[in-house]
């Protein structure tokens, strides 16, 4: 498309320079790549898939029909709160400047360490998903059994791939993610029609069906209870783990045309159409179980042990390869988006020595080479620490996805707060061009703060209860710094007096790397 002139790129850098920022990346992100590239990240094929039995060792098939729903609902309502926020200030590591301009140093600080825990502990997850993924398709014939280590080399290597792709370039990865979000639709269509024409019988009914799976009934996958309650709510974790990753269209933000229009719609498109097609799927697959008592009790095999039981070889063969080939590319936007956020980050020296590397950007690639292998690094770290630290009887995935629920939406929610608290006020007095009325806004906001009291009693939930312990352990290691050190330390994005001081930093950055003004 040719739609953006030289004078809509003027604009979009003109915002940047107001909040103190050179623009440095490369800005070619089409609105569709934008909204591609969070699509790709929520990836209804990786978390739909490789969780799905979370929605039915709960509660059986009201999980995945009713459960969805509800736990779609809760992120959307992040999602158009933060949509409202990217529309006016269009940075890299958007929710880092949210929360530091719209509250205060110590609120983006804070924001920021979430943000990036909950980005890597994502990244560890996908791309774990990914490698159980491959052990239960193609794992036998190269002898993949998918033990412990195998798997933590398989996410080495598949990373380190990751990384390379997103080193040469935004339009490398891009390229890669709007592929990515076709195959996603076309894949999802096949899957569907197929689970729905080879079932041996539709009963639509299992949708709002409630069954206590839990224990031993349901493979494990979630203890004994007998609450309907309670497990109706663990069944959420499904969709909440499932439609997240949407802040990535904030985070490339500095590399999107037109930014404050592209960036929200991005976000509030890639959550409804994830939504949408993701119940579909969900359901269908739901639909085709020919036992519901018999793949309950496989546990996290219940997707595959079904489409064992109906599908014919060869057409089973073909969506495991495009299903895998989806969630490679899902943790491949994912690394596009944590490395933003620590790019970001570390430009206004957030990061304590290392500030100076992670924020360089190549001259010839225009990315941050730097944090893009520091975020690859720290992802291999964490799945390695996950898999010494583990509970007996814990798969690393677990641990992970839950780590990954409360850092990421307490990453969400701190910024939407100190967002609501300032709306309209000397902080923020005018909404971007994206915006909801002021009422609408502030409703959504307190729904998502609701929302998160649910994904936080839900991840920290028995046998979950030590990811509780490591949040708060967080938590309190990053009050202690932050008296002792950062609060003097740390200033913050640039405000007032120090924007216009940056005037000729900024000229002399954009020169370096040959950008055209």
């Amino acid at each position: 498309m040719t739609d953006y002139s030289d004078k809509d790129h003027h604009e979009d850098v003109k915002i940047l320079h107001g909040m103190g920022y050179a623009q440095e990346l490369s800005r070619s992100m089409s609105k569709f790549s934008n909204f591609a590239i969070s699509f790709s990240i929520i990836c209804i094929l990786s978390g739909g898939i490789n969780s799905f039995a979370q929605a039915i060792s709960s509660v059986g098939g009201a999980g995945a029909g009713i459960g969805w729903i509800v736990g779609c609902i809760i992120s959307g309502m992040f999602a158009l709160s933060m949509a409202q926020i990217a529309s006016a200030f269009p940075t890299a590591g958007g929710l880092y400047h949210w929360g530091s301009i719209l509250g205060n140093r110590f609120w983006g600080w804070l924001t920021a360490w979430l943000n990036l825990l909950g980005l890597i502990t994502v990244l560890g997850a996908i791309n774990i998903g990914t490698a159980y993924f491959f052990a239960g398709t193609f794992g036998s014939m190269f002898g993949f059994t998918g033990t412990d280590w195998q798997i933590v080399g398989f996410v080495a290597v598949i990373t380190i791939i990751q990384a390379i792709f997103n080193h040469i370039g935004i339009k490398a990865t891009t390229f890669l993610t709007d592929i990515s979000g076709y195959i996603i639709f076309a894949t999802t269509a096949v899957l569907v029609l197929a689970c729905l024409y080879f079932a041996p019988a539709i009963d639509i009914s299992r949708l709002w069906t409630f069954t206590n799976y839990s224990g031993e009934a349901g493979g494990n996958v979630f203890p004994q209870s007998d609450s309907i309650g309670y497990l109706f709510l663990l069944s959420l974790l499904l969709p909440v783990y499932t439609i997240t990753g949407y802040d990535a269209s904030a985070h490339t933000s500095e590399e999107t045309k037109n930014a404050a229009h592209s960036v929200p719609r991005g976000i509030v498109s890639a959550v409804f159409w994830s939504s949408i097609v993701g119940w579909i799927m969900i359901s269908a697959i739901t639909l085709a179980i020919p036992d519901m008592n018999a793949a309950a009790a496989q546990g996290w095999g219940m997707f595959f042990g079904t489409m064992d039981a109906i599908m014919p070889a060869g057409l089973k063969m073909a969506l495991y390869f495009f299903i895998l080939i989806a969630q490679l590319l899902c943790g491949l936007a994912t690394v596009t988006s944590a490395s933003r956020m620590l790019f970001a980050f570390s430009r206004d020296d957030g990061v304590p020595v290392f500030s100076k590397a992670l924020a360089a950007v190549s001259p010839k690639y225009r990315t941050p080479v730097n944090a893009i292998w520091t975020a690859t690094v720290l992802c291999i770290l964490y799945v390695v620490l996950a898999l010494s630290i583990k509970v007996a009887g814990t798969s690393i995935y677990v641990i992970v996805v839950n780590s990954t629920l409360v850092f990421l939406f307490l990453s969400f929610t701190i910024p939407l707060v100190a967002a609501m608290l300032n709306y309209g006020g000397p902080k923020w007095p005018q909404p971007g061009p994206w915006a909801m009325s002021a009422g609408l806004y502030k409703l959504v906001t307190v729904l998502s703060v609701v929302g998160m009291g649910i994904i936080l009693f839900i991840a920290v939930a028995p046998p979950n209860e030590r990811v509780l312990y490591v949040v708060l352990g967080f938590i309190a290691i990053a009050l202690v710094l932050w008296v002792l050190v950062e609060n003097r330390r740390f200033e913050g994005p640039p405000t007032g007096e120090r924007i216009a001081a940056r005037k000729s930093a900024i000229a002399a950055a954009e020169a370096a790397v040959g950008e055209r003004t």
